[in-house]
């Protein structure tokens, strides 16, 4: 079968285009490629991720939740917060199109207050993308200082609404909250001086007693996933890197008062897990992502489960039960460690996993299922230990789980039989976030700037470069003294210009051609 692309796209058959391409081609590399040289920006393109945990949803970032987070909030512990990201590895410079929650997507936090398997409220975020000016490429036309600016060209804005249900059906739906809106992305310094000011404004208090916030964040999961080269290399060697460190997510912020998830302060143990619907084309909404656990649906679950478990519901878990009680990473570990697998079936895991830890965050009555359960009268920790309950910290991973537990290290540990008489101090040897979390909501951090780069060599921050266009302005970290580093900007120059006028000449010669009637 001949491919789809190998056809010439100019023509239907004629050369005169084939050899335009050819020398449009040309012009552009001449340009290209050697200014391309002059400097690499991180963070670097990875190959894994924690986040991309399906086939199918991979493919698709606007709809694949990243990670879930639900704690009591240190500062209110009268209420919970839950912290849901999507849209994995976004690249701070990522323009002209930034990253915005789709459109055409069901965005819900559904809460389970009695340990059925089944929600009982939804928190559900829409969104809607707003253009001022469509004749632009520009996601900003100037300078930003406020999220009602004119110069912010593309805005988002969402409305929540909290589906009551029973059984599996709503019974009720009330707008908490309308045309609230989204903080933008961080486009850089030039574009938006105080990027802290536009986030503050898309913290948005809502019916209830309820607060929201949906908006860029820097990606809060620390990890180093070159796990996924064989665990590390099969030596060790390459442990300790932070691969999501200078990355961002979109991210959906939602505090709320104890008393309105929870069944009664009796029973105050709640599931929390996340999901994003898709509408097709005939307008029904089909959900292609879910998330509770970390981790779960990455090395839990084998490829031939990974779609299935994203459009299942918790209720139906019992069909991946073996994944958790004969789990495969034991096994990769031993044969490349040789550190021997704790012996099935793991019991522990199903505690840990699908039915919450004894006595601390196990619901009554509790039907196994994967869920993110926190038992919301556990007060916050004066001092969070990274390990949680694994470290005596009652109000960390598995209960809940915060923005600073060091889930890989936990469940690494756990998995290599930690609860079972199997001591371990297994990690990945990355311990926190490269940036700070905030003390008050949202808590995430700020995102990465798109403007992170590097400043010239013999510039300043302020600076105006543009008429220091000589010899001083060399890319940062290169050498002085030589003559190098002005040859390479000015041959990148002079092959820009010598680009420019190879395409002038192509596209005077094409138009002489095809006046021609051959």
């Amino acid at each position: 079968m001949t491919p789809l692309f190998s056809r010439d796209p100019f023509s239907r058959g004629g050369t005169g285009r084939t050899g335009l391409a050819s020398l449009l081609c040309a012009a552009l590399a001449a340009g290209g490629l050697a200014a391309a040289g002059v400097a690499t920006l991180a963070p670097s393109t990875a190959s894994a991720s924690s986040h991309r945990e399906a086939p199918l949803i991979s493919g698709t970032p606007q709809y694949d939740n990243t990670d879930l987070y639900a704690f009591v909030s240190p500062d209110k512990p009268d209420t919970t917060t839950i912290v849901a990201n999507w849209i994995p590895f976004e690249e701070p410079a990522g323009g002209p199109n930034f990253y915005t929650f789709a459109d055409d997507a069901q965005y819900d936090l559904h809460i389970d207050n009695n340990g059925d398997a089944r929600d009982d409220l939804v928190f559900r975020y829409t969104f809607t993308t707003h253009t001022k000016n469509k004749n632009t490429f520009l996601y900003n036309t100037g300078q930003v200082t406020n999220l009602a600016d004119p110069d912010l060209n593309i805005t988002q804005t969402y409305d929540i609404d909290l589906l009551r249900l029973k059984n599996g059906h709503a019974v009720s739906r009330t707008k908490v909250a309308d045309d609230v809106p989204v903080a933008p992305s961080d486009v850089g310094n030039a574009s938006m001086p105080d990027y802290g000011k536009l986030r503050d404004q898309a913290i948005y208090k809502a019916a209830g007693g309820t607060t929201t916030f949906a908006g860029q964040a820097d990606d809060p999961f620390f990890a180093d996933l070159r796990v996924f080269d064989l665990l590390y290399g099969g030596n060790l060697s390459e442990v300790g890197r932070d691969t999501l460190k200078g990355y961002n997510v979109n991210t959906i912020a939602l505090q709320v008062p104890n008393d309105l998830i929870r069944e009664s302060a009796g029973q105050p143990i709640v599931g929390v897990w996340s999901t994003t619907q898709r509408r097709n084309a005939q307008g029904y909404y089909t959900q292609v992502s879910r998330l509770g656990n970390p981790l779960v649906n990455e090395v839990v679950n084998p490829q031939k489960d990974k779609d299935r478990f994203n459009a299942s519901q918790p209720a139906y878990d019992a069909q991946f039960l073996k994944n958790v009680t004969h789990p495969e990473l034991p096994k990769l570990i031993e044969s490349i460690y040789k550190i021997k697998a704790p012996s099935e079936p793991r019991n522990d895991l199903v505690d840990v996993f699908l039915k919450g830890v004894k006595g601390l965050n196990q619901p009554p009555n509790v039907r196994p299922s994967e869920e993110l359960r926190l038992n919301t009268s556990v007060k916050p920790s004066m001092h969070p230990k990274r390990l949680g309950v694994l470290d005596g910290d009652n109000a960390g991973f598995p209960n809940g789980r915060r923005l600073t537990d060091d889930v890989i290290d936990e469940a690494l540990q756990v998995v290599e039989g930690e609860l079972v008489g199997s001591k371990n101090d297994l990690g990945d040897a990355v311990n926190k976030n490269d940036k700070g979390f905030e003390k008050y909501f949202p808590y995430v951090a700020e995102p990465t700037s798109g403007s992170r780069g590097p400043l010239a060599k013999g510039t300043t921050a302020g600076t105006d470069v543009r008429s220091q266009l000589g010899d001083a302005l060399q890319p940062a970290g290169t050498s002085s003294g030589g003559s190098g580093n002005t040859v390479l900007i000015a041959a990148s120059a002079a092959s820009g210009a010598a680009g420019i006028l190879l395409l002038g000449t192509a596209v005077g010669w094409w138009r002489r051609r095809i006046r021609r009637p051959y």
